[in-house]
C-alpha cells in the first residue's frame, strides 16, 4: 500500500514539512521564539535543558535533541545556540550531518546579543522555509512508515475498546512491513511475561524482561510507591484499580505481532515491524522520544481526555468511550466508544483507525493539529549542576 510523503536526501520519509527552530539550551529559548514568531510558517520548541548535564544524562539530552530535529517530518532545522552552554549548536550538528538534515545556526553571544540573532535567525530561517516549499509530495510505499502509540488518560475502557483496535490496525501496518513502537515501560509491569512470549528471538525476550526489572528497581529505590502515581488518580475515577490491570489494556495497543526489537529511549529502531522503546509512561515525554527515534506520527488512545499535540508530528486521537467522544469532539479523531455503544465491531474500528492513519500521512490534519497543539518535554535522569 502506498501513502502521500516527502522523500528526503536520507531515504527516510516525512509525513509533514516543518522547519523547526530548536534553541540547543534553555537559555536560548525566549529568541528562538522570537525568530518563529517573526517568520510564518516555522515551527518551535522550548525545553529547560542544554546546560549542567553529567555522563549519561549527557548522552541522552544529545540523543533526543537531534533525534528529534532529524525526524523526517523535518525539512530543515535552525540551531539556536547561547555560546556558552554544554550543548552548542556544534555538538548537534555533529549528529544532524551522519542524518543529512538540512542544517542552519546560529549563536546568540557570537553575534552580540538578542537584537542581532533574531536579525540572523529571521534571514536563516526563511531560507529554510524556501528550500522547504520546493518539496512536494508523491507516493510512497507504507513500509517507510512509523507509527508511535500511547495511551493517556486511560480509563477502564480503554483496554477493551480503543487499546485493542488500535492494535488491529498496529498489525495492518506491520503487514505492510511498516514499524510500530510501544512505549511506556512502568505500563507493561506485570504484564512482562505476556509480552516475552512474543519476542522473535531470546535475545528480545531476555531485554523485556530487563527493561521492566530495571525500572521496578529505579522506582522501588526511591521510597515511593508506584501505585501514588500508576494508577493515576483519573486513571482510578475512570474505573482502573491496579496497575497490572492498566497494564494489561496498555500493552494490547501494540497489536499481537512478533516484537522484533528493544530500544533506547528516542533509539531509533534498526528492525521493522513491532519495537518497545524503554521509556516513562509520561505523555509529552513519551511522545517526543517516539518522535526522536523517528516515528513520523503518534495513535494516541485516551478515556479521560488529552489535548496535547507535538510541534512536528501529528497526533491522532481515539477516544475509549463515546461519553469522552460527545464532550471533548474537538480533540478526538476517532471515536472507538461504538464498540462499547453496540454500533461498531474492534476489527472494524482497527481498520477505520489504519485508514485515519495514511490520511493522516498523506496530509489529512489531526485535531490537535486544527487546534494548535505542539507540546514537547524532555525528562532528566540525574541531577543538574
Amino acid at each position: 500500500m502506498k501513502f502521500m510523503g516527502y522523500r528526503r536526501i536520507s531515504g527516510n520519509v516525512g509525513v509533514r514539512n516543518h522547519v523547526l527552530i530548536f534553541p540547543t539550551v534553555t537559555c536560548a529559548a525566549t529568541v528562538a521564539q522570537m525568530i518563529s514568531r517573526e517568520v510564518p510558517g516555522t515551527v518551535c520548541v522550548t525545553h529547560q535543558h542544554g546546560c549542567g548535564h553529567l555522563g549519561e544524562e549527557k548522552d541522552h539530552m544529545i540523543r533526543v535533541m537531534s533525534g528529534f530535529c532529524a525526524n523526517p517530518n523535518v525539512a530543515g532545522v535552525l540551531l539556536v545556540g547561547l555560546g556558552c552552554e554544554l550543548i552548542t549548536p556544534e555538538v548537534l550538528i555533529e549528529h544532524l550531518r551522519k542524518t543529512r538534515q538540512q542544517v542552519e545556526s546560529l549563536s546568540i553571544q557570537n553575534l552580540g546579543g538578542t537584537t542581532k540573532a533574531v536579525e540572523k535567525g529571521i534571514e536563516l530561517a526563511r531560507k529554510l522555509l524556501s528550500e522547504a516549499a520546493e518539496t512536494r509530495r508523491e507516493e510512497v510505499d507504507l513500509s517507510g512508515l512509523i507509527v508511535g502509540t500511547h495511551c493517556g488518560g486511560s480509563d477502564t475502557m480503554s483496554g477493551l475498546t480503543a487499546n485493542p483496535a488500535l492494535g488491529i490496525a498496529c498489525d495492518l501496518l506491520v503487514a505492510e512491513s511498516g514499524t510500530v513502537i510501544l512505549s511506556e515501560t512502568p505500563e507493561m509491569l506485570g504484564t512482562e511475561h505476556i509480552l516475552a512470549k512474543r519476542a522473535a528471538n531470546d535475545s528480545v525476550r531476555r531485554h523485556i524482561f530487563e527493561i521492566t526489572e530495571a525500572t521496578e528497581k529505579r522506582l522501588k529505590s526511591t521510597g515511593a510507591d508506584i501505585r501514588g502515581t500508576e494508577p493515576s488518580p483519573g486513571n482510578i475515577a475512570g474505573g482502573l484499580s491496579t496497575l497490572e490491570e492498566k497494564s494489561l489494556g496498555a500493552i494490547r495497543k501494540g497489536g499481537t505481532s512478533p516484537i522484533n526489537e528493544v530500544i533506547e529511549f528516542a533509539q531509533k529502531p534498526s528492525q521493522k515491524g513491532l519495537v518497545i522503546m524503554d521509556g516513562p509512561a509520561h505523555d509529552i515525554i513519551s511522545n517526543t522520544g517516539m518522535i526522536a527515534a523517528g516515528a513520523q506520527l503518534i495513535a494516541f488512545t485516551t478515556g479521560r481526555g488529552t489535548p496535547i499535540g507535538s510541534p512536528i508530528a501529528p497526533v491522532t486521537k481515539i477516544s475509549s468511550n463515546s461519553t469522552l467522544y460527545n464532550c471533548m469532539q474537538d480533540n478526538i479523531d476517532i471515536n472507538a466508544g461504538t464498540i462499547l455503544d453496540g454500533e461498531g465491531m474492534i476489527e472494524g474500528i482497527g481498520e477505520e483507525i489504519f485508514k485515519e492513519l495514511i490520511e493522516v500521512a498523506s496530509g489529512k490534519l489531526t485535531r490537535a493539529e486544527l487546534l494548535g497543539h505542539c507540546e514537547f518535554a524532555i525528562h532528566s535522569i540525574g541531577p543538574t549542576v
